[in-house]
């Protein structure tokens, strides 16, 4: 979600929208109602859209790894105003021990290219190979984050529906904005980074890779989100949950995956993440000290007809859905609280907060001992430990 910071220069200054309402957001989540929300991912899934109208696209490698060190990369596609196209590449390298180990860069790219399913840039590159099951990342544009990745799906990627996309706008046929995302939910990272000359050595390091897009004003897309990458030593969970805006109703749309022994278990959009023993701190939001996400889904290979007669069903009789909780102790976790304003030139924040009433921050959190319970359809369970990064976005 660190896309917000880095796509909204020239984004943030438009001004807040009229008021439509519910009628004019339509969520990924209505359109897999009484069916199995999981569709497989196929390579035309991966491609960059790169549209001219405004938007902002990622592809984000998470990684955890046994040495200790956490983080990301990522590559950050954009035309915050429907005219010329911009990118950048940001590298967060984490050791909770060792600060010396720990890099965050942000470096703007290029003689950028997006085609397909590639990314190229000015010694920098992204090529997925030719079953899209392994992405090489490259790059050596900033030297204190210097990048040569393999990360490889070990569980197979998923959308929600057809199209992994909610839409904004009084006609579904021609919507005047989206919001897309589509996932590896467990993958593994391999290779080096170069933090301020030293190489850290990632070996099969968990992974999730997530490709995204927000295809209009971010803030006039989202005013809150929660996310979570956990991973445990044989499972993992992705929840990616946002909030509507007044302006389109203030709806509320998440999905999530659950995988284990490197499959993929099942999918979800009955999504619930509660902020526990939430207080506002001194920038004026209420940071939460604890975190709970709830999730509740059919396997992947269940029909649609078994998915619909599950739900109509009474909760003892559920025998199709599997359920999750993840829960994570917050306080004194905090990676960065990240003032996405200061972020921007003082004459775009001066803009933006007086215009569209903005004043997002986004709180990274890492939590090594976050506690998993997976639930069968039978009724037998499964525990496990594990490490989440955690993002919590307040934006207006």
């Amino acid at each position: 979600m660190l896309k917000w910071v880095q796509g909204s220069v020239s984004a943030l200054t438009g001004v807040m929208e009229p008021i439509y309402g519910k009628d004019a957001f339509h969520s990924i989540a209505e359109t897999v109602f009484h069916k199995n929300p999981y569709s497989p991912l196929t390579r035309k899934d991966l491609e960059w859209i790169a549209p001219w109208s405004s938007n902002v696209e990622t592809q984000t490698f998470y990684f955890t790894a046994p040495s200790g060190h956490y983080g990301f990369v990522q590559v950050i596609h954009s035309n915050p105003i429907g005219l010329h196209f911009t990118a950048q590449f940001t590298c967060r390298v984490v050791h909770d021990d060792k600060p010396e180990e720990s890099v965050w860069t942000s470096t703007n790219l290029e003689d950028i290219e997006a085609r397909g399913t590639e990314f190229n840039a000015h010694n920098m590159y992204i090529t997925l190979n030719e079953d899209a099951t392994e992405y090489t990342i490259s790059s050596s544009v900033n030297e204190d984050s210097i990048v040569e990745l393999t990360a490889t799906r070990t569980a197979p990627g998923f959308k929600i529906g057809k199209t992994g996309t909610s839409l904004y706008g009084d006609d579904i046929e021609n919507p005047w904005g989206s919001m897309r995302h589509v996932f590896w939910p467990r993958a593994e990272i391999s290779g080096t980074i170069k933090v301020k000359g030293k190489d850290i050595v990632l070996e099969r390091a968990h992974s999730l890779y997530v490709m995204a897009m927000q295809g209009m004003k971010p803030h006039h897309a989202a005013s809150r989100w929660n996310f979570v990458n956990f991973q445990g030593p044989t499972s993992s969970l992705v929840v990616m949950e946002f909030t509507t805006p007044p302006s389109y109703g203030s709806c509320t749309v998440g999905v999530a995956a659950v995988t284990r022994d490197d499959k993929l278990i099942y999918t979800s959009t009955d999504v619930k993440v509660d902020h526990i023993d939430a207080v506002e701190d001194e920038v004026g939001w209420p940071a939460p000290k604890k975190i709970a996400f709830t999730t509740k889904g059919p396997g992947v290979d269940e029909t649609d007809e078994a998915v619909a007669a599950a739900e109509e069903a009474p909760e003892a009789d559920k025998s199709v859905l599997y359920k999750s909780k993840l829960t994570g102790d917050l306080e004194g976790h905090l990676v960065e609280r990240v003032d996405v304003m200061a972020e921007l030139p003082m004459f775009v924040k001066r803009v933006a907060s007086g215009l569209s009433g903005t004043k997002p921050y986004i709180y990274q959190f890492s939590d090594r001992g976050m506690k998993f319970l997976l639930t069968n359809p039978d009724g037998s369970t499964f525990e496990e430990v594990g490490h989440g990064f955690c993002e919590t976005t307040f934006i207006s």
